[in-house]
């Protein structure tokens, strides 16, 4: 078993994700110790967003690191974990609101397609789209 970002690296549907937590600076804390819940988009998760949208959040690193952070929780948290809660805090600081019984999960209006996946230092879900808080999603989608 590898850590988060070992494992998700593998998964060729991850590879916008994984390379936006690398330009983000965040592969370190996802190779790390600790217990951490990730929600990795997958590659089409993105194509929501114009080019020149990623560009620009690519190119700046630390808007980047903030987004890939509200993809992140503190602690191990299975899909059956979630069902059970209304709302996690995530390491950006926000909430993602949490939604649906436990075989169709929502975090805010995506959907975890894949659950589960463990690793040596936690456990991901792969999400059908890409999470951003509510006052950034509205200015990204007024820019599309």
């Amino acid at each position: 078993m590898k850590s988060i970002f070992e494992t998700a690296r593998q998964d060729d549907r991850l590879s916008t994700s994984v390379r936006m937590v690398q330009a983000g600076g965040m592969a370190d804390t996802l190779r790390g110790e600790g217990e951490y819940t990730a929600f990795f988009p997958t590659n089409e998760a993105y194509s929501g967003f114009p080019g020149e949208v990623l560009d620009a959040v690519l190119d700046d690193r630390e808007r980047l690191a903030w987004m890939i952070e509200y993809h992140v929780v503190q602690g191990k948290l299975t899909m059956h974990e979630l069902a059970q809660m209304e709302a996690i805090e995530t390491l950006q600081g926000d909430y993602l609101d949490v939604t649906g019984p436990p075989g169709a999960v929502r975090l805010n209006n995506a959907t975890i397609v894949q659950p589960d996946i463990d690793c040596t230092n936690g456990i991901y879900h792969i999400i059908d789209r890409v999470l951003l808080p509510r006052a950034v999603e509205a200015r990204v989608m007024r820019s599309i």
